[in-house]
């Protein structure tokens, strides 16, 4: 099943069963013709529109459509998606953008950010030596440093928080 919810105000559950499509439980008629640069024709129930996808966020499942003319946000959510929502997986990703985990054990060679610093995605933030080897530890996204935990030199155990960002 997958939930649409449009303008975070309505949402549709969709499933499929064998050839039949079922929107909040019930069974509805829906073909859809794909035409030319992503437009697409769909009859729903004898009554047609015109789809076309205008942006799309794969990371976050949300879409920017045009029905008809009218633009609308939507936001896809699978069960596969409330399954890691219910493991405490979905926090995941935002977790990462808020703090900054060593991925293995080892020792702190370089320290390149300080508190209230701005960085970019890609920024080198850590070099962390480990197995003989340094690592640059990057930003995943643009943030600010609210605290910089790690000591130049200091040893740090797998997960353990380095840097704090907002």
């Amino acid at each position: 099943m997958i939930k649409a919810n449009v303008e975070n105000s309505v949402v549709f559950e969709i499933e499929k069963k064998g050839e039949h499509t079922f929107v909040n439980g019930v069974q509805q008629s829906i073909d859809a013709l794909i035409l030319n640069n992503g437009v697409q024709h769909w009859l729903v129930n004898n009554r047609s529109f015109r789809v076309e996808v205008e942006e799309f966020n794969r990371a976050e499942k949300k879409y920017s459509i045009r029905v008809n003319g009218k633009t609308f946000q939507v936001v896809i959510k699978e069960q596969m998606d409330d399954l890691l929502r219910e493991m405490g997986m979905d926090s995941a990703a935002a977790q990462k953008i808020n703090d900054l985990r060593a991925p293995m054990p080892g020792l702190v060679v370089d320290v390149l950010v300080a508190e209230g610093q701005q960085i970019k995605k890609g920024d080198t933030v850590i070099v962390l030596e480990a197995m003989k080897m340094e690592n640059s530890l990057k930003a995943i996204a643009d943030a600010t440093v609210k605290k910089v935990v790690a000591v130049k030199g200091a040893a740090v155990e797998k997960n353990e928080v380095l840097v704090l960002m907002e």
